[in-house]
């Protein structure tokens, strides 16, 4: 007998997005032509500048420990980032901090704000690391189902309602992760003001702000008359395709912020020291190739709507931000793990199941168009064929 694990390990899971992922990577061993549409990763390397910079930063000796809280100039860079692309007004010194990805910055700020008997409020279909990471906080995950009929539009109702005093904080993450939806203004400012009303909190995951093609990209902190009360999360990993190099932040209150640095010294310390020159370059330097990188994700996302509404059987919500569509399946047959696998198994196209997204999701496939036109033009064309085929009954 070995020795118990933790209630709060054992309360987690693999995702669903991870199963697919393994799956493909057994089958492309052995030699399949597989369209992977799985995963949220750009498919484009890191601008040429960052990467440059990084190595003058790493040959010039700056290969040390930083403050835990990041290098000043990041700090600035950042807050200044934040107030031009944003409209989000922060003081570098005391209310952002750098942490390894936007995922540590998530983990961190729920570590900071949640206690065993408290709650994490999330509107699905949602990431599902917002549920895990709130149970590895011992907090509770509370799902809010958003309608499929309305395009999952963020209902402001809905999750005032599930809001109490046991409520540490709601997620908000817009554009949206898996459906690709900017959610209105309006609704969010109501949500935000129920935040203040139960003396909570709303972490605002914005890694994906930089793609929005729809809709303005003011950040949810600068949309309220109370961003005391909003925890943001950024990222250089989707706008700027550096999603190896682990570059974060959060931005908030001083006071949380304060605490959320401390609590690093104990778990990374410390962003690597290069990766934040790199940082530094993504955000100040050249912006011609992330522009040219977001046109090419609009394109994308032109060519994915138009795809949808030529294929009889196909739907999704239309993607107005992020690298996602959420292709609606719930008149095929079968769970969406289920498709997904049979798709992959049986016609090479890799999606992740909708389910994995919470409850809300069953019946939809997540499909990234983080990938070149000829290899989306494959997979709508395989899809295509899987319902010609009636793999999955009639549909249509």
């Amino acid at each position: 007998m070995t020795p118990a694990l933790s209630d709060r390990v054992r309360a987690c899971e693999v995702s669903s997005i991870r199963h697919m992922f393994d799956l493909a990577d057994r089958e492309a061993r052995e030699g399949r032509d597989l369209v992977r549409l799985e995963i949220g990763e750009p498919d484009f390397d890191t601008p040429a500048h960052v990467t440059e910079a990084a190595t003058e930063a790493a040959r010039a000796g700056h290969t040390h420990y930083t403050s835990n809280a990041g290098l000043p100039s990041l700090r600035e860079a950042i807050s200044q980032t934040l107030s031009r692309e944003y409209g989000l007004e922060t003081d570098p010194e005391t209310e952002v901090v750098v942490t390894t990805g936007g995922m540590e910055a998530l983990h961190l700020a729920m570590l900071t704000i949640a206690d065993p008997d408290t709650e994490i409020v999330c509107p699905t279909p949602t990431w599902p690391n917002y549920l895990t990471q709130a149970r590895l906080a011992s907090a509770t995950p509370v799902e809010v189902p958003l309608d499929p009929d309305e395009g999952f539009a963020l209902d402001p109702d809905r999750v005032i309602d599930t809001m109490g005093e046991d409520t540490a904080a709601v997620v908000l993450c817009t554009p949206s992760n898996p459906t690709g939806r900017v959610y209105d203004a309006a609704a969010i400012e109501r949500v935000v003001e129920a935040a203040v009303a139960n003396d909570t909190y709303v972490i605002a995951d914005e890694v994906y702000a930089g793609l929005t093609y729809d809709g303005s990209r003011r950040s949810v902190a600068a949309l309220t008359d109370a961003p005391e009360h909003v925890l943001t999360v950024h990222s250089c990993s989707k706008t700027y395709a550096m999603t190896g190099w682990r570059v974060g932040w959060l931005s908030g209150p001083a006071e949380v912020v304060r605490e959320v640095t401390e609590i690093r010294e104990s778990t990374t310390a410390s962003t690597s020291s290069i990766s934040q020159h790199g940082a530094i370059a993504a955000l100040t330097g050249p912006q011609e190739p992330i522009d040219g990188m977001y046109d090419a994700f609009e394109e994308r996302r032109d060519y994915v709507i138009d795809r949808i509404d030529a294929i009889e059987g196909l739907a999704a919500p239309r993607p107005e931000g992020a690298f996602y569509a959420f292709l609606d399946v719930r008149e095929w047959e079968g769970s969406s793990l289920a498709i997904a696998e049979s798709l992959l198994t049986d016609y090479g196209v890799v999606c992740a199941p909708g389910g994995g997204f919470g409850d809300a999701g069953e019946g939809f496939l997540r499909l990234s168009f983080a990938n070149g036109l000829d290899r989306l033009e494959e997979g709508f064309d395989r899809i295509e064929r899987a319902l010609e085929d009636e793999a999955f009954g009639p549909v249509g």
